[in-house]
This record gives C-alpha cells, structure tokens and sequence, in this order.
C-alpha cells in the first residue's frame, strides 16, 4: 500500500512537503505515514484519493484499476 501511494507523489514530481501541504498536515506526518511507521486515518485516505483522483481500494492495493467509483446519488 505505502509503495503505491509513494509512486502516485514521484510520477508527479511531488515532495512529502507539497503533499503534507495539500493534506494540511506536517512533512514528518506524512512521511510516517508513507513509510508504515504510522497508518494512515480515513480521513488521509479520502484526501489522497482525491488528490490523486483514484479509489482508496487503489490505494490501498485492493485493485489495479485506478479509475474512481462512480458516485451513487
């Protein structure tokens, strides 16, 4: 999981830093959280898939496919 979300940050060039300030939380959060020391909240997830613009089942290694759900209304 942390390799993925690693490589969706480094195919856009991103810094933890640009990241963290994205998600409005610390550099040194967000490198826990991408390097397994800490495990991410739901709340982080949410975010990074939209950040991202994926699925947290993508992020979370659960699929291949990195295109979104559909909402339901």
């Amino acid at each position: 999981m942390y390799r993925r979300i690693k490589d969706l940050r480094e195919d856009r060039d991103w810094t933890q830093q640009k990241v963290a300030d994205m998600l409005h939380i610390c550099r040194s959060t967000y490198s826990a959280y991408e390097n397994g020391a800490n495990a991410f909240p739901i709340e982080i997830l949410i975010s990074l898939s939209k950040i991202y613009k994926t699925s947290i089942d993508y992020l979370l290694d659960q699929t291949d496919n990195p295109v979104p759900y559909e909402r339901k209304h």
